[in-house]
């Protein structure tokens, strides 16, 4: 899975060989884990932050402490961004901890409120778990280096009602 995910990070600097910066979902650690490998291997230069909800903030729990911080369901199941509320593998917090500059989190606001960003001013429907790669930019964009960023969006599985709320 780790292999396929980092398709996407080949694509990226593929089609933005400049790149300074990759803010990509952390849920399971897959995507992020993919994507970091390929564009460190590509453009090691490029810095590769990872995004998650602060309510299943358990990868940037685990980065800051060195060690694999699990979080029981009961408290990564309070986001709205439901495919980020899986848990990192010993595997996966491998490799964000060697290709993974930082992994920072957002608010459950921040996330609607890229949602909303994403879809009025891009005309784009993305999940709360895709979105918040541009929630981390919208929040962090003051912190981060200086150049062409990259915010990876994964998914438009929301459903009609959490939409609305969203857009209203």
């Amino acid at each position: 899975m780790i292999a396929g995910q980092g398709t996407v990070g080949l694509e990226i600097v593929a089609d933005l060989p400049d790149v300074a910066c990759v803010l990509v979902p952390v849920g399971g650690g897959g995507l992020a884990s993919g994507v970091a490998v390929a564009v460190k291997a590509l453009r090691p230069e490029a810095v590769v932050i990872g995004i998650e909800p602060e309510l299943a903030g358990d990868a940037a729990e685990s980065m800051a402490a060195g060690e694999l911080r699990k979080w029981p369901v009961e408290l990564t199941y309070r986001t709205i961004a439901d495919g980020l509320r899986t848990a990192l593998s010993e595997r996966t917090f491998a490799h964000l901890r060697k290709y993974v500059d930082a992994v920072l989190t957002v608010t459950e606001a921040e996330i609607e409120g890229a949602m909303r960003e994403l879809a009025v001013r891009g005309r784009l429907v993305v999940e709360p778990s895709g979105a918040v790669s541009v929630a981390g930019y919208l929040r962090h964009r003051a912190a981060l280096p200086a150049g062409r960023t990259v915010a990876v969006l994964s998914g438009g599985n929301v459903g009609a009602e959490a939409l609305v709320r969203v857009l209203s």
